[in-house]
């Protein structure tokens, strides 16, 4: 698959204070979208995400897929995650992401959604594996999906609608002070894929 990622100039931050949100729009033209939606949706190794929580097991709705440059080991919600070799496409993907962004990633979480039904609480990507003011790449495929932020202490909200083909980069002290969520939606009948590049101090 070729990549033919163009370099839009990012719109202004999103967030009013305590953090740094830029959305490029979408990246890829909606042809370009569509043939990369097909491929994960064909390639990745997707399994359904499980967590540990009061002592309960619990198996998500939504399908994962976890990348990284290493075989390494990730705790998350009480439960233990083995990286997978990169995908090629990935692969290609992740680098064309770090010359667009001027940014280094070593690993990417992919999550699948099937529809509207399917989403993501508030929470924020603040484990103690990342860098502290660290840089995530958020890519969208498939349905369009409400995401919304969430300030922890003033409560304000910021709401997009993220598109098949869309950047946004989350910076700086985002996930200190803001929460974020993939709304439910009865209307979303379509699946959506979304990809989270990000540097995991190994």
């Amino acid at each position: 698959m070729t990549l033919d990622l163009f370099a839009p100039e990012p719109r202004q931050n999103i967030l009013p204070y305590d953090g740094d949100v830029q959305d490029y729009g979408c990246i890829f033209s909606p042809d370009e979208a569509d043939a990369y939606f097909q491929y994960l949706l064909q390639h990745l190794h997707w399994r359904h995400d499980e967590a540990k929580l009061y002592g309960k097991h619990f198996v998500t709705a939504r399908q994962v897929a976890w990348y990284g440059d290493q075989h390494y080991r990730y705790s998350y919600s009480g439960v233990i995650r083995d990286a997978l070799t990169w995908d090629p496409e990935l692969l290609k993907l992740k680098h064309r992401l770090e010359q667009l962004l001027s940014e280094r990633f070593n690993s990417c979480l992919a999550n699948r959604y099937e529809e509207g039904t399917q989403g993501m609480a508030w929470h924020s990507d603040g484990d103690m594996s990342l860098a502290k003011e660290t840089t995530i790449a958020s890519l969208s495929f498939g349905a369009t999906r409400k995401f919304c932020f969430r300030h922890m202490q003033s409560k304000e909200k910021v709401e997009l609608h993220l598109q098949s083909g869309q950047l946004i980069v989350m910076r700086g002290q985002t996930q200190q002070h803001w929460q974020h969520a993939l709304m439910k939606s009865q209307k979303v009948i379509q699946p959506r894929i979304n990809l989270t590049f990000r540097q995991f101090l190994l």
